[in-house]
């Protein structure tokens, strides 16, 4: 529930190690992500965007209960080390045990679906270099987008050729299908009390 601010400088240094952040970040009050040495400080989120997260999370969390998959909000940190990301999706449904990162046994490595919730100001980096960090996580099924301004779910998957291939849906009724997960989800259920209209 995070909006990711410009690059941050902390300990008076430029670059920091894999080291230095997660100590940094167990003292800090606001999370940081972190990306080849630098760290990005990440604000708070508007009132559509965690409305929009609680219902995901709240329904996310009944479909699954008693199944080998969870979700988890954006307290869970997300490792990616093939290219050093450090960051905190809005939600991350991890199956089966938690494979904990090499640097930090609280920050998981294999999600196999990510949700994150669009505002003005992340749209571009979540649709675009984010998207493209993502697709380094080997086990990622899912990476799903979750408009807070209008009524608009954009859904890539992996397919059987192994390349990412977008749905969106834009109507209340409709209803999508997290494959890997085996859980739908209702348009209207995600965007309920929102007060966004079609």
């Amino acid at each position: 529930m995070f909006e990711v601010r410009e690059p941050a400088v902390a300990y008076g240094k430029n670059k920091l190690t894999v080291e230095e952040y997660l100590q940094m970040e167990k003292e800090s009050t606001v999370k940081h992500e972190y990306y080849k040495g630098e760290i990005f400080a990440m604000a708070g989120a508007g009132a559509r965007h965690n409305i929009n997260f609680v219902n995901l999370l709240t329904s996310l969390s009944n479909k699954l209960k008693g199944k080998p998959c969870r979700p988890y909000g954006s307290d869970m940190r997300i490792h990616i080390p093939e290219n050093t990301l450090f960051t905190y999706p809005d939600i991350s449904i991890i199956c089966g045990d938690i494979i904990s990162s090499p640097y930090d046994e609280d920050t998981a490595t294999q999600p196999t679906v990510i949700i994150e919730i669009l505002s003005s100001s992340t749209k571009k980096y979540d649709r675009g270099d984010k998207f493209e960090l993502y697709r380094q996580i080997s086990t990622l099924k899912e990476y799903i987008l979750v408009d807070s301004g209008s009524i608009h779910v954009e859904c890539f998957s992996v397919n059987e050729r192994n390349n990412w291939e977008l749905t969106e849906y834009k109507e209340l009724r409709q209803t999508y299908f997290i494959k890997s997960i085996g859980v739908e989800i209702l348009l209207s259920d995600i965007y309920d009390e929102t007060k966004l209209e079609q």
